[in-house]
Protein backbone atom coordinates (compact mmCIF):
# COMPACT_ATOMS: atom_id res chain seq x y z
CA UNK A 1 0.00 0.00 0.00
CA UNK A 2 2.65 2.73 0.94
CA UNK A 3 5.00 1.60 -2.27
CA UNK A 4 1.13 2.44 -4.55
CA UNK A 5 0.91 5.77 -2.59
CA UNK A 6 4.53 6.51 -3.05
CA UNK A 7 4.43 5.76 -6.59
CA UNK A 8 1.81 8.11 -6.98
CA UNK A 9 3.11 10.71 -5.32
CA UNK A 10 6.39 10.57 -7.62
CA UNK A 11 3.92 10.26 -10.79
CA UNK A 12 2.01 13.48 -9.87
CA UNK A 13 5.33 14.81 -9.41
CA UNK A 14 7.11 14.24 -12.34
CA UNK A 15 4.15 15.27 -14.31
CA UNK A 16 4.53 18.78 -12.32
CA UNK A 17 7.91 18.86 -13.18
CA UNK A 18 7.09 18.24 -17.07
CA UNK A 19 4.17 20.78 -16.92
CA UNK A 20 6.61 23.49 -15.06
CA UNK A 21 8.96 22.42 -17.74
CA UNK A 22 6.50 23.33 -20.90
CA UNK A 23 4.99 26.48 -18.75
CA UNK A 24 1.70 25.07 -17.98
CA UNK A 25 2.38 26.49 -14.34
CA UNK A 26 -1.35 26.45 -13.35
CA UNK A 27 -1.46 22.33 -14.26
CA UNK A 28 1.61 21.90 -12.55
CA UNK A 29 0.18 23.53 -9.41
CA UNK A 30 -2.49 21.41 -9.73
CA UNK A 31 -0.17 18.23 -9.52
CA UNK A 32 1.86 19.54 -6.46
CA UNK A 33 -1.42 20.14 -4.71
CA UNK A 34 -3.00 16.43 -5.15
CA UNK A 35 0.94 15.21 -3.86
CA UNK A 36 0.01 17.48 -0.68
CA UNK A 37 -3.40 15.96 -0.83
CA UNK A 38 -1.89 12.55 -0.48
CA UNK A 39 1.02 13.60 1.73
CA UNK A 40 0.06 16.72 4.04
CA UNK A 41 3.81 16.97 5.07
CA UNK A 42 5.66 16.81 2.41
CA UNK A 43 7.74 19.83 2.45
CA UNK A 44 9.30 19.29 -1.02
CA UNK A 45 5.80 19.38 -2.41
CA UNK A 46 5.36 22.89 -0.92
CA UNK A 47 9.01 23.77 -1.95
CA UNK A 48 7.89 22.73 -5.58
CA UNK A 49 4.59 24.62 -5.92
CA UNK A 50 5.92 27.40 -4.44
CA UNK A 51 9.00 27.57 -7.14
CA UNK A 52 5.86 27.31 -9.20
CA UNK A 53 4.04 29.78 -8.30
CA UNK A 54 6.83 32.52 -8.47
CA UNK A 55 7.32 31.76 -11.94
CA UNK A 56 3.33 32.88 -11.63
CA UNK A 57 4.14 36.35 -10.10
CA UNK A 58 2.29 34.90 -7.26
CA UNK A 59 4.55 35.95 -4.71
CA UNK A 60 2.24 35.94 -1.61
CA UNK A 61 1.09 33.03 -2.46
CA UNK A 62 4.67 31.53 -2.71
CA UNK A 63 5.39 32.87 0.64
CA UNK A 64 2.67 30.62 1.60
CA UNK A 65 4.24 27.32 0.66
CA UNK A 66 7.84 27.89 1.60
CA UNK A 67 6.43 28.88 4.87
CA UNK A 68 5.09 25.85 5.05
CA UNK A 69 7.47 23.49 3.80
CA UNK A 70 9.99 25.33 6.55
CA UNK A 71 7.66 24.83 9.59
CA UNK A 72 8.27 21.11 8.44
CA UNK A 73 11.55 21.22 7.66
CA UNK A 74 13.58 23.72 9.93
CA UNK A 75 16.84 23.03 8.13
CA UNK A 76 15.50 23.73 4.68
CA UNK A 77 17.68 25.98 3.57
CA UNK A 78 16.66 26.30 0.10
CA UNK A 79 13.27 26.82 1.20
CA UNK A 80 14.47 30.07 3.20
CA UNK A 81 16.59 31.27 -0.20
CA UNK A 82 13.38 31.16 -2.24
CA UNK A 83 11.30 33.02 0.54
CA UNK A 84 13.63 35.81 0.84
CA UNK A 85 13.39 35.88 -3.28
CA UNK A 86 9.53 36.03 -3.06
CA UNK A 87 9.76 38.57 -0.22
CA UNK A 88 11.87 41.04 -2.19
CA UNK A 89 9.62 40.56 -5.47
CA UNK A 90 7.49 42.22 -3.12
CA UNK A 91 9.68 44.90 -1.91
CA UNK A 92 9.90 43.18 1.68
CA UNK A 93 13.73 43.78 1.14
CA UNK A 94 14.19 43.22 5.55
CA UNK A 95 12.63 39.99 5.66
CA UNK A 96 14.15 38.91 2.65
CA UNK A 97 17.51 39.66 4.43
CA UNK A 98 16.18 37.97 7.44
CA UNK A 99 15.45 34.27 4.99
CA UNK A 100 18.92 35.02 3.39
CA UNK A 101 20.75 34.96 6.59
CA UNK A 102 19.02 31.87 7.77
CA UNK A 103 19.93 29.82 4.22
CA UNK A 104 23.28 31.06 5.00
CA UNK A 105 23.77 30.24 8.54
CA UNK A 106 22.28 26.64 7.16
CA UNK A 107 24.53 26.56 4.46
CA UNK A 108 27.28 28.60 4.77
CA UNK A 109 28.69 28.26 0.93
CA UNK A 110 25.39 28.79 -0.55
CA UNK A 111 26.35 31.10 -3.06
CA UNK A 112 22.59 31.83 -4.06
CA UNK A 113 21.71 33.13 -0.94
CA UNK A 114 24.99 35.46 -0.68
CA UNK A 115 23.74 37.07 -4.29
CA UNK A 116 19.90 36.92 -2.88
CA UNK A 117 20.84 38.80 0.00
CA UNK A 118 23.63 41.42 -1.76
CA UNK A 119 20.96 42.24 -4.40
CA UNK A 120 18.22 43.18 -1.47
CA UNK A 121 20.92 45.13 0.43
CA UNK A 122 21.71 46.85 -2.79
CA UNK A 123 17.65 47.96 -3.06
CA UNK A 124 17.93 49.27 0.12
CA UNK A 125 20.81 51.30 -0.76
CA UNK A 126 23.49 49.73 1.50
CA UNK A 127 26.08 49.45 -1.42
CA UNK A 128 29.00 48.64 0.80
CA UNK A 129 27.27 45.87 2.23
CA UNK A 130 25.75 44.57 -0.77
CA UNK A 131 29.48 44.52 -2.50
CA UNK A 132 30.34 41.99 0.47
CA UNK A 133 27.97 39.80 -0.03
CA UNK A 134 28.74 39.18 -3.72
CA UNK A 135 32.66 38.79 -3.10
CA UNK A 136 31.78 36.32 -1.01
CA UNK A 137 29.77 34.75 -3.78
CA UNK A 138 32.44 34.77 -6.17
CA UNK A 139 34.91 33.75 -3.46
CA UNK A 140 32.40 30.33 -2.89
CA UNK A 141 32.28 29.89 -6.98
CA UNK A 142 34.57 32.54 -9.50
CA UNK A 143 32.91 30.94 -12.19
CA UNK A 144 29.23 32.41 -11.69
CA UNK A 145 28.92 35.33 -13.85
CA UNK A 146 25.70 35.94 -12.11
CA UNK A 147 27.39 37.27 -9.22
CA UNK A 148 29.85 39.27 -11.55
CA UNK A 149 27.00 40.89 -12.93
CA UNK A 150 25.34 42.11 -9.95
CA UNK A 151 28.41 43.40 -8.67
CA UNK A 152 28.47 45.75 -11.54
CA UNK A 153 25.54 47.04 -10.88
CA UNK A 154 25.76 47.60 -7.58
CA UNK A 155 29.56 49.30 -8.67
CA UNK A 156 27.67 51.20 -11.09
CA UNK A 157 25.25 52.99 -7.88
CA UNK A 158 28.25 53.85 -6.42
CA UNK A 159 29.48 55.39 -9.75
CA UNK A 160 32.31 53.51 -10.33
CA UNK A 161 31.18 52.67 -13.85
CA UNK A 162 34.89 51.74 -14.90
CA UNK A 163 34.93 48.95 -12.35
CA UNK A 164 31.32 47.63 -13.50
CA UNK A 165 32.33 47.04 -16.80
CA UNK A 166 35.29 45.09 -15.47
CA UNK A 167 32.52 42.92 -13.66
CA UNK A 168 30.34 42.67 -16.60
CA UNK A 169 32.93 41.29 -19.14
CA UNK A 170 34.07 39.14 -16.48
CA UNK A 171 30.50 37.84 -16.72
CA UNK A 172 30.47 37.73 -20.37
CA UNK A 173 33.93 35.95 -20.70
CA UNK A 174 32.18 33.23 -18.17
CA UNK A 175 28.98 32.88 -20.51
CA UNK A 176 29.29 34.98 -23.85
CA UNK A 177 25.92 34.80 -24.32
CA UNK A 178 25.21 36.48 -21.38
CA UNK A 179 22.56 39.08 -22.74
CA UNK A 180 22.38 40.76 -19.66
CA UNK A 181 26.14 41.71 -18.63
CA UNK A 182 26.15 42.57 -22.48
CA UNK A 183 23.14 45.12 -21.94
CA UNK A 184 24.33 46.25 -18.46
CA UNK A 185 27.92 46.90 -20.11
CA UNK A 186 26.92 49.36 -22.64
CA UNK A 187 24.68 51.15 -20.11
CA UNK A 188 27.81 51.37 -18.42
CA UNK A 189 29.80 52.57 -21.10
CA UNK A 190 27.17 55.10 -22.12
CA UNK A 191 28.02 56.73 -18.68
CA UNK A 192 31.65 56.97 -19.69
CA UNK A 193 30.40 58.85 -22.68
CA UNK A 194 31.72 55.58 -24.37
CA UNK A 195 28.55 55.85 -27.13
CA UNK A 196 30.03 53.66 -29.80
CA UNK A 197 31.12 50.97 -27.20
CA UNK A 198 27.77 51.49 -25.57
CA UNK A 199 25.78 50.65 -28.81
CA UNK A 200 27.81 47.78 -29.58
CA UNK A 201 26.84 46.02 -26.55
CA UNK A 202 23.34 46.81 -26.79
CA UNK A 203 23.35 45.19 -30.57
CA UNK A 204 24.98 42.28 -29.39
CA UNK A 205 22.61 42.03 -25.74
CA UNK A 206 19.27 42.10 -28.91
CA UNK A 207 21.11 39.33 -31.05
CA UNK A 208 21.46 37.39 -28.19
CA UNK A 209 17.99 38.33 -26.62
CA UNK A 210 15.63 39.80 -29.72
CA UNK A 211 13.10 39.97 -27.45
CA UNK A 212 15.05 42.01 -24.74
CA UNK A 213 12.66 45.43 -24.47
CA UNK A 214 14.78 46.67 -21.79
CA UNK A 215 18.17 46.43 -24.34
CA UNK A 216 15.79 48.39 -27.30
CA UNK A 217 15.17 50.75 -24.73
CA UNK A 218 18.81 51.72 -23.87
CA UNK A 219 20.10 51.95 -27.44
CA UNK A 220 17.30 54.13 -28.07
CA UNK A 221 18.48 56.43 -25.07
CA UNK A 222 22.16 55.96 -26.37
CA UNK A 223 20.58 57.08 -29.85
CA UNK A 224 19.00 59.95 -28.09
CA UNK A 225 22.52 60.93 -26.46
CA UNK A 226 24.09 61.15 -30.29
CA UNK A 227 20.36 63.32 -31.29
CA UNK A 228 19.68 60.55 -33.91
CA UNK A 229 16.18 60.55 -32.73
CA UNK A 230 14.94 58.95 -35.73
CA UNK A 231 17.06 55.80 -34.46
CA UNK A 232 16.22 56.08 -31.28
CA UNK A 233 12.38 56.24 -32.10
CA UNK A 234 12.67 53.31 -34.30
CA UNK A 235 14.33 51.26 -30.74
CA UNK A 236 11.37 52.65 -29.17
CA UNK A 237 8.77 51.29 -30.81
CA UNK A 238 10.10 48.07 -30.96
CA UNK A 239 10.56 47.72 -27.30
CA UNK A 240 6.41 48.95 -27.09
CA UNK A 241 6.05 45.86 -29.81
CA UNK A 242 7.39 43.91 -26.89
CA UNK A 243 6.54 44.82 -24.45
CA UNK A 244 3.03 47.79 -24.40
CA UNK A 245 3.06 48.52 -20.82
CA UNK A 246 6.65 49.17 -20.72
CA UNK A 247 6.21 52.90 -19.70
CA UNK A 248 9.88 53.77 -19.83
CA UNK A 249 9.55 53.31 -23.80
CA UNK A 250 6.66 55.47 -24.03
CA UNK A 251 8.17 57.83 -22.10
CA UNK A 252 11.55 58.12 -24.01
CA UNK A 253 10.01 57.86 -27.40
CA UNK A 254 7.68 61.08 -26.16
CA UNK A 255 11.22 63.09 -25.71
CA UNK A 256 12.56 62.10 -28.99
CA UNK A 257 9.74 62.96 -30.99
CA UNK A 258 9.80 66.47 -29.08
CA UNK A 259 13.45 66.82 -30.11
CA UNK A 260 12.50 66.33 -33.60
CA UNK A 261 9.68 68.65 -33.33
CA UNK A 262 6.88 66.34 -33.31
CA UNK A 263 5.36 67.83 -30.40
CA UNK A 264 1.95 66.78 -31.17
CA UNK A 265 3.00 62.82 -31.21
CA UNK A 266 5.76 63.37 -27.92
CA UNK A 267 2.15 64.49 -25.68
CA UNK A 268 0.46 61.17 -27.38
CA UNK A 269 3.63 59.20 -25.71
CA UNK A 270 3.39 61.16 -22.56
CA UNK A 271 -0.23 60.66 -22.00
CA UNK A 272 0.25 57.41 -22.62
CA UNK A 273 3.24 56.86 -19.81
CA UNK A 274 0.78 58.92 -17.46
CA UNK A 275 -2.13 56.59 -18.13
CA UNK A 276 0.29 53.85 -16.88
CA UNK A 277 1.45 55.52 -14.44
CA UNK A 278 -0.34 58.18 -12.61
CA UNK A 279 2.71 59.14 -10.82
CA UNK A 280 5.34 59.50 -13.63
CA UNK A 281 6.53 63.15 -12.81
CA UNK A 282 8.97 63.41 -15.29
CA UNK A 283 6.22 62.79 -17.99
CA UNK A 284 3.83 65.36 -16.62
CA UNK A 285 7.03 67.62 -16.55
CA UNK A 286 8.13 66.77 -19.89
CA UNK A 287 4.66 67.13 -21.40
CA UNK A 288 4.44 70.56 -19.87
CA UNK A 289 7.62 71.23 -21.86
CA UNK A 290 6.38 70.55 -25.06
CA UNK A 291 3.29 72.49 -24.22
CA UNK A 292 5.00 74.94 -23.50
CA UNK A 293 6.09 74.87 -27.05
CA UNK A 294 2.68 74.99 -28.30
CA UNK A 295 2.00 78.40 -26.26
CA UNK A 296 -0.27 76.00 -24.20
CA UNK A 297 1.11 77.50 -21.58
CA UNK A 298 -1.85 77.22 -19.42
CA UNK A 299 -2.03 73.49 -19.84
CA UNK A 300 1.89 73.34 -19.52
CA UNK A 301 1.28 74.96 -16.06
CA UNK A 302 -0.73 72.55 -15.03
CA UNK A 303 1.36 69.94 -16.10
CA UNK A 304 4.23 71.57 -13.99
CA UNK A 305 1.50 71.98 -10.71
CA UNK A 306 1.34 67.44 -10.86
CA UNK A 307 4.68 67.00 -11.24
CA UNK A 308 5.75 69.02 -8.46
CA UNK A 309 3.24 67.76 -6.55
CA UNK A 310 4.98 63.84 -7.33
CA UNK A 311 8.03 65.45 -6.61
CA UNK A 312 8.44 68.79 -4.73
CA UNK A 313 11.97 68.41 -4.49
CA UNK A 314 12.30 68.85 -8.81
CA UNK A 315 14.28 72.30 -9.03
CA UNK A 316 13.78 71.63 -13.00
CA UNK A 317 10.02 71.93 -12.41
CA UNK A 318 9.86 74.92 -10.74
CA UNK A 319 11.65 76.66 -12.83
CA UNK A 320 9.65 75.78 -15.81
CA UNK A 321 6.46 76.34 -13.93
CA UNK A 322 8.33 79.95 -13.72
CA UNK A 323 8.89 80.23 -17.07
CA UNK A 324 5.17 79.33 -18.07
CA UNK A 325 3.59 81.92 -15.20
CA UNK A 326 5.96 84.73 -16.98
CA UNK A 327 4.45 83.98 -20.42
CA UNK A 328 1.20 84.05 -18.75
CA UNK A 329 2.39 87.65 -17.22
CA UNK A 330 2.11 86.11 -13.51
CA UNK A 331 5.06 87.65 -12.30
CA UNK A 332 4.99 87.64 -8.76
CA UNK A 333 3.73 83.79 -9.35
CA UNK A 334 7.15 83.23 -11.64
CA UNK A 335 9.17 85.18 -9.20
CA UNK A 336 8.43 82.63 -6.36
CA UNK A 337 8.76 79.59 -8.76
CA UNK A 338 12.36 81.01 -9.22
CA UNK A 339 12.81 81.49 -5.54
CA UNK A 340 11.69 77.42 -5.22
CA UNK A 341 14.19 76.59 -7.64
CA UNK A 342 16.75 78.73 -6.00
CA UNK A 343 16.16 77.09 -2.79
CA UNK A 344 16.63 73.79 -3.84
CA UNK A 345 19.72 74.30 -5.89
CA UNK A 346 21.66 77.71 -5.00
CA UNK A 347 23.61 76.98 -7.85
CA UNK A 348 20.99 77.35 -10.41
CA UNK A 349 21.98 79.87 -12.42
CA UNK A 350 18.99 80.26 -15.02
CA UNK A 351 16.91 81.04 -11.88
CA UNK A 352 18.60 83.75 -11.06
CA UNK A 353 18.19 84.86 -14.39
CA UNK A 354 14.82 85.24 -15.04
CA UNK A 355 13.84 85.87 -11.42
CA UNK A 356 15.66 88.98 -12.24
CA UNK A 357 13.96 89.62 -15.11
CA UNK A 358 10.85 89.45 -13.58
CA UNK A 359 11.33 91.66 -10.76
CA UNK A 360 12.56 94.01 -13.24
CA UNK A 361 9.05 93.59 -14.73
CA UNK A 362 7.99 94.22 -11.06
CA UNK A 363 9.80 97.21 -10.96
CA UNK A 364 11.85 95.90 -8.69
CA UNK A 365 15.28 96.86 -9.80
CA UNK A 366 16.83 96.53 -6.60
CA UNK A 367 15.84 92.94 -6.52
CA UNK A 368 16.96 92.14 -9.84
CA UNK A 369 20.65 93.95 -9.87
CA UNK A 370 20.92 91.12 -7.25
CA UNK A 371 19.61 88.64 -8.70
CA UNK A 372 21.56 89.49 -11.91
CA UNK A 373 24.75 89.97 -9.67
CA UNK A 374 24.51 86.53 -8.43
CA UNK A 375 24.41 85.06 -12.16
CA UNK A 376 27.72 86.83 -12.50
CA UNK A 377 29.01 85.61 -9.40
CA UNK A 378 28.12 81.87 -10.99
CA UNK A 379 29.28 82.68 -14.37
CA UNK A 380 31.67 85.61 -15.05
CA UNK A 381 31.41 85.19 -18.65
CA UNK A 382 27.50 85.63 -19.09
CA UNK A 383 27.45 88.81 -20.94
CA UNK A 384 23.55 89.09 -21.13
CA UNK A 385 23.94 89.03 -17.21
CA UNK A 386 26.16 92.10 -17.49
CA UNK A 387 23.63 94.10 -19.42
CA UNK A 388 20.77 93.64 -17.69
CA UNK A 389 22.45 94.60 -14.76
CA UNK A 390 23.02 96.85 -16.35
CA UNK A 391 19.74 97.76 -17.33
CA UNK A 392 18.50 97.73 -14.31
CA UNK A 393 21.25 100.25 -12.40
CA UNK A 394 20.06 102.54 -15.06
CA UNK A 395 16.66 102.28 -13.72
CA UNK A 396 18.06 103.04 -10.56
CA UNK A 397 19.74 106.36 -11.86
CA UNK A 398 22.79 104.54 -11.18
CA UNK A 399 24.27 105.22 -14.82
CA UNK A 400 28.08 105.19 -13.67
CA UNK A 401 27.59 101.18 -12.41
CA UNK A 402 25.56 100.77 -15.60
CA UNK A 403 28.44 102.00 -17.65
CA UNK A 404 30.82 99.73 -15.59
CA UNK A 405 28.64 96.37 -16.70
CA UNK A 406 28.05 97.24 -20.07
CA UNK A 407 31.98 97.54 -20.57
CA UNK A 408 32.06 94.01 -19.26
CA UNK A 409 29.19 92.66 -21.86
CA UNK A 410 31.61 94.26 -24.72
CA UNK A 411 34.61 93.23 -23.16
CA UNK A 412 32.94 89.60 -23.46
CA UNK A 413 30.99 90.29 -26.54
CA UNK A 414 32.74 92.95 -28.60
CA UNK A 415 30.21 92.74 -31.48
CA UNK A 416 27.10 93.48 -29.47
CA UNK A 417 25.56 96.06 -30.66
CA UNK A 418 22.48 96.37 -28.09
CA UNK A 419 24.84 96.81 -24.95
CA UNK A 420 27.02 99.75 -27.42
CA UNK A 421 23.84 101.63 -27.66
CA UNK A 422 22.95 100.73 -23.68
CA UNK A 423 25.95 102.32 -22.85
CA UNK A 424 25.75 105.15 -24.93
CA UNK A 425 22.36 106.19 -23.46
CA UNK A 426 24.12 105.69 -20.07
CA UNK A 427 27.02 108.18 -21.08
CA UNK A 428 23.96 110.44 -22.52
CA UNK A 429 22.90 110.23 -19.26
CA UNK A 430 25.67 111.48 -17.89
CA UNK A 431 25.73 114.33 -20.40
CA UNK A 432 28.77 112.37 -21.63
CA UNK A 433 27.83 112.80 -25.75
CA UNK A 434 30.74 112.51 -27.47
CA UNK A 435 31.02 109.19 -25.59
CA UNK A 436 27.63 107.88 -26.33
CA UNK A 437 28.21 109.07 -30.08
CA UNK A 438 31.23 106.96 -29.96
CA UNK A 439 29.18 103.92 -28.60
CA UNK A 440 26.14 104.60 -30.89
CA UNK A 441 28.65 104.43 -34.01
CA UNK A 442 29.95 101.49 -33.05
CA UNK A 443 26.47 100.10 -33.05
CA UNK A 444 25.90 101.26 -36.50
CA UNK A 445 29.13 99.97 -37.59
CA UNK A 446 28.14 96.27 -36.32
CA UNK A 447 24.26 96.60 -37.58
CA UNK A 448 23.84 99.06 -40.26
CA UNK A 449 19.88 98.64 -39.96
CA UNK A 450 19.68 99.64 -36.30
CA UNK A 451 17.45 102.03 -36.08
CA UNK A 452 17.22 102.77 -32.17
CA UNK A 453 21.35 103.22 -32.49
CA UNK A 454 20.36 105.80 -35.06
CA UNK A 455 17.66 107.71 -33.66
CA UNK A 456 20.35 107.64 -30.16
CA UNK A 457 23.21 109.46 -32.15
CA UNK A 458 20.64 111.94 -33.59
CA UNK A 459 19.46 113.05 -29.56
CA UNK A 460 23.10 113.24 -28.59
CA UNK A 461 23.66 114.93 -31.57
CA UNK A 462 21.18 117.59 -30.80
CA UNK A 463 22.37 118.09 -27.41
CA UNK A 464 25.67 119.18 -28.73
CA UNK A 465 23.74 121.24 -31.49
CA UNK A 466 24.93 119.55 -34.29
CA UNK A 467 21.35 119.69 -35.98
CA UNK A 468 22.21 118.55 -39.31
CA UNK A 469 23.49 115.60 -37.91
CA UNK A 470 20.96 114.63 -36.19
CA UNK A 471 18.35 115.37 -38.95
CA UNK A 472 20.89 112.92 -40.87
CA UNK A 473 20.65 110.45 -38.28
CA UNK A 474 16.82 110.98 -37.86
CA UNK A 475 16.41 110.64 -41.35
CA UNK A 476 18.55 107.24 -42.01
CA UNK A 477 16.14 105.74 -38.83
CA UNK A 478 13.20 106.34 -40.90
CA UNK A 479 14.61 105.36 -44.33
CA UNK A 480 14.95 101.91 -42.41
CA UNK A 481 11.76 101.95 -40.99
CA UNK A 482 9.17 104.49 -42.11
CA UNK A 483 7.00 103.52 -39.28
CA UNK A 484 8.62 105.08 -36.78
CA UNK A 485 6.64 107.83 -35.35
CA UNK A 486 9.11 109.25 -32.66
CA UNK A 487 11.54 109.26 -35.20
CA UNK A 488 9.61 112.12 -37.10
CA UNK A 489 8.41 113.95 -34.16
CA UNK A 490 12.13 114.35 -32.84
CA UNK A 491 13.31 115.03 -36.61
CA UNK A 492 10.89 117.98 -36.47
CA UNK A 493 12.40 119.33 -33.26
CA UNK A 494 15.80 119.08 -34.93
CA UNK A 495 14.39 120.93 -37.73
CA UNK A 496 12.36 123.47 -36.06
CA UNK A 497 15.58 124.49 -34.01
CA UNK A 498 17.70 124.64 -37.21
CA UNK A 499 15.20 127.33 -38.33
CA UNK A 500 13.27 124.85 -40.61
CA UNK A 501 9.56 125.72 -39.29
CA UNK A 502 7.52 124.47 -42.35
CA UNK A 503 9.80 121.00 -42.46
CA UNK A 504 9.01 120.94 -38.66
CA UNK A 505 5.89 121.02 -39.07
CA UNK A 506 5.73 118.46 -41.80
CA UNK A 507 7.62 115.71 -39.17
CA UNK A 508 4.95 116.57 -36.56
CA UNK A 509 1.64 116.06 -38.50
CA UNK A 510 3.60 112.75 -39.96
CA UNK A 511 4.23 111.27 -36.38
CA UNK A 512 0.56 111.96 -35.53
CA UNK A 513 -0.90 110.49 -38.49
CA UNK A 514 1.20 107.68 -37.06
CA UNK A 515 -0.23 107.61 -33.72
CA UNK A 516 2.16 110.01 -31.84
CA UNK A 517 0.50 111.90 -29.26
CA UNK A 518 2.99 114.55 -28.02
CA UNK A 519 3.21 115.47 -32.22
CA UNK A 520 -0.10 117.16 -32.03
CA UNK A 521 1.14 119.34 -28.95
CA UNK A 522 4.11 120.30 -31.01
CA UNK A 523 1.37 121.47 -33.83
CA UNK A 524 -0.39 122.98 -31.47
CA UNK A 525 2.37 125.35 -30.26
CA UNK A 526 4.47 126.02 -33.07
CA UNK A 527 2.19 125.03 -36.79
CA UNK A 528 -1.14 127.40 -36.50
Amino acid sequence: MKAKIQNKIEEFLKIGFAKSKNSDYTGAIQDFTRVLEIKPDYAKAYYFRGNVRIKLSDYSGAILDYTKAIELDHEYAEAYNNRGIANANLSAYTLAIQDFNRAIEINPTYVEAYIGRGLAKYNLSDYSAAIQDLNKSIKINPGDGEAYNKRGCVKEELLDYSGAIIDYSTAIMINPNDAEAYHNRGNAKAKLSDFKGAIKDCNKAIEINPDDAEAYHSRGNIETELSNYRAAINDFTKALEINQKFTDAYYARGIAKANLGDFRGAIQDFDTAIATNPEYAKAYHNRGNVKTQLLDFRGAVQDFNKSIEINPYDAAAYYNRGNGKTKLSDYKGAVQDYTKAIDINPKFAAAYYNRGNDKAKLLDFKGAVQDYTKVIELNPQDAQAYNNCAGAKSKLNDFAGAIQDFDKAIQINPNDEVAYTRRGSAKSKLTNYIGAIQDFTKAIEINPTFTEAYSNRAAAKGNLKDFPGAIQDYTKAIEINPDLAGAYAERGVAKYFFGDKTGACFDWRKAAALGYSKANDLLKQYCK
